[in-house]
């Protein structure tokens, strides 16, 4: 894979940009041969969490990494906010909840859907999701 290709940013602010995130996921997923079953997985989360940086942050951006750790290779994603920040993150990531109109699946689903998670988040200093697959 070229360097260009491992890694980089791509902006996020509308619909568009939501499904331009999932389509550089897939070819990333695909490139590292994910079957499958774990390109799914993390277009799912990618997708997810695309829309939460628009909806709820007010648009941001999506940086790619693809990321060794031994033998093993995975893509890493990083999703980045200057919005409101998330006051109660016990409750973000709770099922079922929701501070719109969706499903409340966003995070914990997201977090369902990979290997690695993690959430940096407070009010008025956005939001950061990091997400891990390994192949």
């Amino acid at each position: 894979m070229s360097v260009e290709a491992a890694q980089g940013v791509l902006t996020v602010r509308t619909e568009e940009d939501i499904v331009a995130s999932r389509q550089k996921v897939r070819a990333l997923a695909q490139q590292l041969k994910f079957s499958l079953v774990d390109q799914t997985k993390m277009i799912t989360a990618a997708s997810e969490l695309s829309r939460n940086t628009v909806v709820h942050g007010g648009g941001g951006q999506m940086r790619w990494e693809v990321v060794e750790d031994g033998i093993r290779r995975g893509l890493r994603l990083h999703f980045e906010d200057q919005g409101p920040g998330i006051a109660d993150m016990q409750l973000a990531l709770t099922d079922g909840w929701t501070s719109g109109g969706g499903m409340g699946l966003g995070l914990p689903g997201s977090k369902r859907l990979v290997h690695e998670f993690d959430v940096q988040s407070s009010p008025g200093q956005g939001t950061r999701v990091s997400i891990t697959r390994w192949k």
